[in-house]
Order: structure tokens, then C-alpha cells, then sequence
């Protein structure tokens, strides 16, 4: 258990994809089998890890890929601070560090035989699509799918391609949104701030779970929205992977008031959230 804390894993990027301006998704294999083992037996939709190379340091944020696809890790991120510029400089080949997998995770069997409903915003979309692909690669244990994803552009929206590929299924439905100003004159999905886009949708409350991610504020507006919408809030889950620096709450930094984000976290309720002091976030 030690090992695995503190001692990472070394893995080797085998793919990279540009998904929008500055924002790039990896896709890493284990150099060593026992270390994927390890993750294998271990990895739930929802955990992070932190990331790294040698020399530069480490940054903390999700593991993107879902639980159902286990062979490898995918992680999205922006570039913007030391450590995230220079995994954004590497290359097809190179090996990066990676410790994990941390935290709690999205309850999905008790999703099972619900609708679901998926709100994301902007860089928002990586943790979500965790459990997205987590529940459509187990489609039939799950009813109704609704994804209603937003960003401030068009160019600004992720992993476009699944964009598409969700759009063509007939067994989800897929609402796209950008900000007042953002779209193109292509553009043929809504215009709008992601709140309002979810209460014009006016999805039903009934036997539905909905899993909300994006940034601070959007998170804020859209829990209030979806209150508006009557979905109580033990039934509202959401991720504060923002709050987390060291990956296992020795730093500090994940501190919620009597919360360790990294630690309980980084998965939670409504309700949960509700009790933790408005002043922290």
C-alpha cells in the first residue's frame, strides 16, 4: 500500500489527441503489468490520479477513461501552469508518471435501472465522460441517458468526435450548448449558459440520478436549477477535483472545512456539499 502511495507507476503514452485550444487527451499503457494490475483491481469511475515527468512534477486530475475499459488510462487537460505545459510538450512514446488511482467514486450500481442525466460544462466533460461510457458500455442496465454539455466557443468544446458518435445513437440524447458569442455560423445546437439550457429542457425528477461537472460556477447555478427542477439533492452528484493538489490530503489543500477533498473525496452529493461552508469553494 505504501509502494502505490508514494511510489508512481511509469507509463507510456501511446496516443494524443487535440481536443480544443490548449486542451489534449492522452492515452497511457502500464510499462509494468503488475502496476496495471494494481489499477485494474482497484479503478473506479470517478477516482484521479496525479500525473507527471521527472523533474517537472506532478498535477492531480481525473482518470477519463471509464471503469469498463480497463487496459489503459486516458486523462484530458489543459495546459496551463509548469507541470500540465510540459506533459502538453511530450510526445507519442515518451513516459510520463502516474500515481493512483485516488479517492471515492460515482455509486454506479445504484444507478442501475435509472434514468440518467449528465451536465457538464466546458473541461467539465472528462470526469463525466467517465461514467457516460461507463453506463453505455453497460446500456441495458440503465433507462433514459441525457447528456446537456456546454462550453464558452464552439472550439472550446472536448472530445468532438464522441460528440458525434453520441449524437448518432438512438439510444441517448445529446444537447450541445455554447455561451451567447460563442457559436459559428455552422453552429446548429443551442446558444445559451448551461443552467438555463437544463431548465428549458425541463428534464423529469422522477427515478433519475444526474451527475453535474464543470466549472465552479456553473456547478453553483446548475445545483440550483436542477432544485428548481425538484431533484432532491441526495440524488445530485458532483466532483470537486479542483480542490485537489497532493492526491491523499497530507498538504492540505483539498481542505473543505471539516472535509479532505482528497480524501473523501472527490465525489459527492448535493447534500453533502450543502453542509460544507459556502466561504471554501
Amino acid at each position: 500500500m505504501t509502494k502505490k502511495l508514494y511510489t508512481p507507476s511509469l507509463m507510456k503514452i501511446a496516443d494524443i489527441r487535440q481536443e480544443a485550444p490548449n486542451v489534449k487527451t492522452f492515452r497511457l499503457e502500464f510499462t509494468n503489468p503488475d502496476d496495471h494490475k494494481h489499477f485494474a483491481d482497484t479503478f473506479r469511475t470517478g477516482m484521479f490520479g496525479l500525473y507527471g515527468l521527472f523533474g517537472e512534477g506532478e498535477s492531480t486530475f481525473c482518470v477519463a477513461s471509464p471503469q469498463t475499459r480497463i487496459d489503459y488510462i486516458e486523462c484530458t487537460f489543459r495546459k496551463s501552469g509548469r507541470v500540465t505545459s510540459a506533459l502538453y510538450n511530450c510526445d507519442i512514446g515518451d513516459i510520463v508518471s502516474f500515481r493512483g488511482p485516488y479517492g471515492n467514486y460515482f455509486p454506479i450500481e445504484q444507478f442501475e435501472g435509472k434514468n440518467l442525466l449528465f451536465i457538464a460544462g466546458g473541461i467539465g466533460l472528462p470526469p463525466t465522460r467517465s461514467v457516460i461510457w461507463t453506463a453505455i458500455d453497460q446500456r441495458e442496465k440503465f433507462k433514459n441517458i441525457t447528456i446537456i454539455y456546454g462550453a464558452r466557443t464552439v472550439d472550446d468544446l472536448v472530445y468532438k468526435d464522441e460528440l458525434e458518435q453520441w449524437t448518432l445513437r438512438n439510444d441517448v440524447d445529446l444537447i450541445l450548448t455554447v455561451d451567447p458569442g460563442g457559436e459559428t455560423p455552422e453552429w446548429k445546437g443551442k446558444v445559451g449558459f448551461v443552467p438555463a439550457v437544463l431548465e428549458e429542457h425541463s428534464p423529469s425528477a422522477k427515478d433519475c440520478i444526474a451527475v453535474v461537472c464543470g466549472p465552479p460556477i456553473m456547478i453553483k447555478f446548475t445545483l440550483l436549477s436542477l432544485d428548481k427542477l425538484r431533484f432532491k439533492p441526495q440524488v445530485v452528484y458532483t466532483t470537486l477535483e479542483n480542490r485537489m493538489k497532493c492526491g491523499i490530503g497530507k498538504c492540505g489543500r483539498c481542505n473543505v472545512g471539516p472535509v479532505y477533498v482528497c480524501k473523501e473525496g472527490p465525489v459527492f452529493t448535493a447534500e453533502q456539499i450543502a453542509k460544507l461552508p459556502a466561504s471554501d469553494f
